[in-house]
């Protein structure tokens, strides 16, 4: 029997947050065939989503897609042509008040008092909401990082400072669902991991939690699953694994690649092998195993540096799926 050499085999899958929140079966957030015309325009066409209690669920799509409709929708604020919302179990056309101090909402750019303090703009919301212990609004700016600038002005703050301040208010209440729209705007790179692991902090705690978000390179590192609409309609909900986990090809890097990649096309198995732009050979293997596509180049003289399963990242997804060839993913 013919040796195999050494190639290395990795599965090249993207990195993770190293914290993994706790999903359960129970379903907290539900839209059945949810559907919003405005006038003739089809916004949100007959949508349905699962949302599961610890999830962090990415909802994404194009400008135009239906996003911010179908969280206005999902928290009261217009009214669906069709379908319904269930949150915790209940629907909100006809228990939104029951349900609704239960979910944190952070829509777009908060609205804040600019000329009152960090602190102060979370007392007034509280005194709207019936009271909140100022406990808690300790708790809630050291959680955004806001503890040290509680006494500024927000009018001094910086974008991704106002951003934090907007996921505080939307905390404030200690809800069960959060959902926020763009929740990473503004924020510098370090901002943005700690924003990362305050949506893990919270998922660990129960809690879920619902992002609509542009950043996809930051989805696919905080998400366990998310959703993709275009032009209203649902194109796919999985869990970034699925998403972004090979199609049965293998990425090889081999010298003569070009030859590599002749020999392969001429197999009744290889039609669909090409070379990326770094050269590199992408192909499927014979079985389905790496290890059988590399002992095929092996005798065949093409000994593989490496064979790594070929993986998408969630960008790369987001755009074949779309066909927003455009890079506008907003």
């Amino acid at each position: 029997m013919t040796d195999i050499p050494d190639a290395t085999l990795t599965t090249g899958s993207a990195p993770r947050a190293s914290i993994a929140p706790t999903r359960s079966d129970e379903v907290v957030l539900r839209t059945r065939n949810l559907t919003k015309h405005y006038g003739q325009r089809l916004a949100v066409d007959h949508l349905n989503l699962e949302v599961h209690q610890g999830d962090i669920f990415g909802f994404l799509g194009p400008n135009g897609a239906g996003k911010t409709t179908t969280i206005r929708m999902a928290l009261g604020l217009i009214t669906p042509s069709g379908g319904s919302v269930e949150i915790l179990g209940q629907d909100i056309a006809t228990h939104g008040a029951r349900i609704l101090p239960r979910v944190g909402a952070l829509i777009e750019t908060p609205a804040l008092y600019l000329y009152m303090s960090g602190r102060d703009n979370l007392r007034a919301v509280a005194s709207v909401l019936g009271g909140v212990p100022e406990q808690r609004i300790d708790t809630v700016l050291e959680l955004v990082g806001l503890r040290g600038r509680q006494k500024d002005r927000v009018g001094t703050y910086s974008l991704g400072m106002k951003q934090r301040l907007g996921v505080a208010i939307a905390l404030l209440q200690d809800p069960d669902v959060l959902i926020l729209d763009e929740p990473a705007n503004g924020l510098d790179p370090a901002g943005i991991v700690e924003m990362r692991d305050l949506m893990h902090r919270l998922t660990l705690e129960g809690k879920t939690v619902f992002i609509s978000s542009h950043l996809l390179s930051e989805v696919q590192q905080i998400c366990t699953r998310v959703a993709i609409i275009n032009l209203g309609k649902l194109v796919t909900e999985s869990s970034i694994e699925e998403l972004t986990n090979s199609r049965g090809e293998f990425t090889v890097a081999v010298e003569q690649a070009g030859e590599a990649l002749k020999l392969i096309q001429a197999q009744p198995w290889g039609g669909a092998a090409h070379l990326d732009a770094k050269g590199m050979l992408i192909a499927p293997a014979p079985s389905g195993r790496g290890r059988d596509l590399n002992l095929f180049l092996t005798r065949a003289g093409f000994v593989p540096d490496t064979i790594a399963q070929s993986t998408e990242d969630l960008e790369q997804v987001f755009l074949r799926l779309t066909n927003n060839g455009s890079g506008d993913i907003k």
